[in-house]
């Protein structure tokens, strides 16, 4: 029989990720331990821990988007289309307007990436609406049934961007791009004097350009990360609080998905765009 939890054990359990990690004893897991034991039962790894329900879900919700859209592609037709080729045409047709009103190079790569980002960003965001104790509840019946383990000992973390580690890999990856476009538009030495001439064209300010620049092209993937992960995390620590209420949650939790579904959309939407503005910055040769 699983033991009561208080308010605070119920939102850390919300909180805590299923992680893996390797050690000198070997495979390790959280599965089946209590919060304390969960959250250091990796710390030896340091670095090398891994976050399966943010790997799964994140996997899981970009292999969904892929399907859906090569599955309407195969069967898209010149005729009337049917609801779903239209509402996918209308979300293919919403990122090429913004990426042909932000992005003035030529790349046939920068569409489909703000397509990708967009929309998988959307569905990890959109986990969100699931009420927060649902899918919690469901692995913790398959593990008590599986193995007999207590369910409040089984961890499920369904929001992938309220994981920081998923946020700074899409930081990180777009820094990538930048740094490479840079490079390859610019040159190496294009790319140097871009960092170190400007904004005050002289030698001697030469150390404070270089500062500046670096601070402002290191900024942005963490902005990004952070912006993502900041306001997912809060969204999501609320509808925790919320549920916390029992069946008072029920003229909270309405009012708060509606306007949850803005954030949704909105985060979203601005990953996409700063990404396209940051790589259309990288393709500008001065």
């Amino acid at each position: 029989m699983a033991s009561e939890q208080t308010t605070q054990e119920y939102i850390l359990h919300h909180l805590t990720n299923a992680t893996m990690c390797m050690t000198d004893d070997g495979l390790q897991t959280n599965y089946g331990k209590g919060l304390e034991e969960a959250n250091t039962a990796c710390q030896e790894a340091g670095f090398w821990v891994w976050n399966i329900d943010t790997l799964g879900w994140s996997i899981l919700l970009g292999v969904a988007f892929l399907w859906l859209f090569r599955r309407v592609a195969k069967k898209a037709t010149t005729g009337v289309p049917s609801k779903t080729q239209a509402f996918v045409e209308m979300v293919v047709e919403f990122v090429n307007d913004n990426v042909r009103d932000s992005f003035h190079g030529k790349n046939n790569l920068i569409a489909p990436l703000g397509l990708t980002i967009f929309v998988w960003v959307f569905l990890m965001n959109l986990m969100d609406l699931v009420p927060v104790d649902f899918l919690p509840w469901v692995a913790g019946q398959i593990g008590a049934a599986a193995t007999g383990v207590d369910p409040h000992h089984v961890y499920m973390k369904v929001v992938p961007t309220t994981d920081l580690n998923l946020p700074l890999a899409l930081g990180l990856g777009v820094f990538v791009l930048i740094l490479f476009y840079s490079i390859k538009v610019k040159g190496i030495g294009g790319f140097a004097k871009e960092l170190t001439m400007q904004p005050f064209n002289h030698w001697s300010m030469i150390p404070v350009n270089f500062i500046l620049e670096s601070v402002t092209l290191l900024a942005r993937p963490f902005s990004l990360a952070l912006r993502l992960f900041g306001n997912l995390y809060a969204g999501e620590l609320i509808f925790i609080l919320i549920a916390t209420l029992g069946l008072w949650q029920l003229p909270l939790h309405f009012p708060w998905a509606v306007f949850h579904i803005l954030v949704i959309v909105l985060q979203a939407f601005i990953f996409m765009m700063l990404t396209i503005v940051y790589l259309s910055l990288a393709h500008e040769d001065h």
